[in-house]
């Protein structure tokens, strides 16, 4: 892949590099956050055939005698080596994501979801398992007292065969299934026994019922278009899917957006790819940091390349604005196109009533980490490159009828520094969903964190707007009755709230009929409030009805594009 990172100013002359050179080492890669576990670099797509390789010399060129070489100082030269270091773009390290082809969302994933909560419903009136010590750690082979609690919890889940043979170590069985569990878990698969594993093993088997229960009930009235190709964003899991003829063929780390300014749950399609976008500051954003920013760095707009325009576009010096005051929200900030722009290098366009996308970003040293929940709302993609060129497969390229946007054209698009908008000629549907449990069609429970707390009945939510401006937002209808396990099952009514457009991006995108986000929908003549049920005491889950929205995933009070 070509890189569009520049090279620092004063290299050394040829002879002096020749004469430093010595022998080739293996520089490694800065290590990975403990919480990140192995990592990854990114691959290439639709690599070009490799140039050929220049020739090696036959021999080593003589060295001139000491005194003929006189390195003429220059600034990168003279510079320490810190300073030289923070000039040089950092190697970009992803966090590993799993290569299961199957799709955390398919066709199906509803009725395998109910499928397994009522599993788990029967693992929690068994009475579950037994929690293991939380400071307990092994490494294969190791042994503890509590491994055989271990292995009937892992037995009872379909991790471990029925029939392995017993033991109190930490045999290649064990070891297989604690890697099964892991992966089933969103964790760093080790097959070791460490906190994060041992935390997910001590969730009782009536939360994670309640994950399946909630996650099932958060599709309800899904209209999604499955289609042959589609995208798939699991805003627990912050990974993004990219999904051709029923199986995984890429998946991406992503950073989704924090608790306080939660992604919203989206039902729409990729329309346009943006190459070298601009990005309109959301007024939430200049009111609550750039206003404080720049009472305290007066150059912070110049040194972000962030300009201030008034009416007709007209260019407005910063220094004529009273930054004590809030007078600065009636001007449009808009930060030009380049490397920093908050949104990077490439915008990816789905129109939508929230203004949510996806894009690149300049801060990727989050792709690193496990725990990504840092954005503003929008979808910050890893490897966003590479992620276009599978949403252009199929689209003319730069050159005309007959060629197509391969790497080195998608390199070449971005390099010029020109904003280039891209349309699909054939939309890819993309959805953002919020299963913390969710099952796929082999029988397998697939679990991650409630990030946003809306699992537990009675849980605050994310803060919800008022409806938008023009719109009035409904009342909920009757709700509908829950199926029964026993006639003793009480049901909790989950918080309702109204849904506001949000402020992310450009708002002429926004179609309220493309999109599909939890809560009610002032545009949507169906019923929006749903009473949650408590899985944990019950079981039941809403039977599926068409005339019903889920009432899952309340956008943020407001969800800037970037940051």
């Amino acid at each position: 892949m070509v890189s569009t990172f520049a090279r620092p100013r004063g290299a050394l002359p040829p002879l002096a590099l020749l004469l430093a050179l010595g022998p080739a080492t293996a520089q490694g890669l800065p290590p990975t956050p403990p919480e990140a576990g192995a990592a990854q670099p990114a691959p290439a797509i639709q690599a070009a055939p490799a140039a050929p390789a220049a020739p090696a010399f036959q021999a080593p060129l003589p060295a001139p005698p000491a005194q003929v070489v006189q390195p003429v100082p220059d600034a990168a030269r003279t510079e320490t080596p810190e300073a030289q270091r923070k000039k040089e773009p950092a190697p970009l390290v992803y966090a590993r994501v799993s290569a299961d082809p199957t799709p955390t969302l398919t066709a199906r994933t509803f009725l395998d979801t109910l499928k397994a909560a009522e599993q788990y419903q029967a693992y929690a009136e068994a009475g579950g398992w037994d929690p293991l010590p939380v400071d307990l750690t092994l490494k294969p082979g190791a042994g503890h007292p509590a491994v055989p609690s271990l292995r009937h919890h892992l037995t009872l889940t379909g991790d471990l065969p029925a029939d392995a043979p017993p033991s109190d170590r930490l045999d290649p069985p064990l070891v297989a299934a604690i890697t099964a569990f892991q992966e089933r878990h969103g964790l760093p698969a080790t097959g070791n026994l460490g906190r994060q594993t041992i935390a997910a093993l001590n969730v009782p088997a009536a939360t994670r019922q309640r994950q399946l229960a909630a996650s099932a009930q958060r599709l309800i009235g899904s209209n999604f278009a499955f289609g042959e190709r589609y995208v798939v964003v699991n805003i627990p899991s912050a990974v993004v899917e990219a999904v051709e003829k029923g199986q995984v063929v890429r998946r991406y780390v992503a950073v989704v957006g924090s608790p306080d300014k939660a992604t919203p749950a989206v039902e729409t399609r990729i329309t346009d790819i943006n190459f070298n976008p601009t990005w309109t500051v959301p007024m939430s954003v200049v009111k609550n940091e750039i206003i404080p920013r720049m009472r305290k760095e007066p150059g912070y707009l110049a040194k972000n390349h962030i300009r201030i325009l008034g009416p007709g576009n007209a260019e407005v010096d910063p220094t004529t604005i009273d930054w004590n005051t809030n007078k600065a929200v009636n001007y449009t900030l808009r930060q030009d196109p380049g490397f920093d722009n908050s949104l990077g290098q490439v915008r990816i366009d789905m129109p939508n009533r929230h203004a949510v996308y996806m894009h690149d970003t300049p801060s990727k040293s989050l792709f690193a980490r496990s725990v990504r929940f840092h954005s503003h709302g929008c979808v910050r993609v890893g490897q966003v490159k590479e992620f276009v060129g599978w949403l252009l497969q199929g689209t003319e390229g730069p050159n005309g009828p007959g060629s197509t946007w391969g790497a080195i054209e998608i390199e070449t698009g971005i390099a010029d520094g020109e904003r280039r908008d891209i349309k699909l000629p054939k939309p890819v549907p993309v959805t953002f969903v919020y299963l913390t449990g969710y099952a796929t069609p082999d029988g397998r429970a697939h679990f991650r964190d409630d990030i946003y707390s809306l699992d537990t009945p009675g849980a605050a939510p994310p803060a919800t707007p008022p409806a938008a401006a023009g719109t009035t937002a409904r009342a909920p209808a009757p709700q509908p009755k829950a199926s029964a396990v026993k006639a003793s099952e009480a049901k909790s009514s989950a918080p309702k709230g109204s849904v506001a457009k949000g402020s992310d991006g450009k708002g002429s995108d926004a179609k309220p009929s493309e999109s599909r986000a939890a809560g009610p929908r002032a545009t949507d003549s169906k019923p929006a409030g749903l009473k949650a049920v408590e899985p944990a005491t019950t079981g039941a889950i809403p039977a599926p009805a068409r005339s019903v929205r889920p009432p899952a995933l309340r956008p943020p009070a407001s969800i800037p594009a970037a940051d």
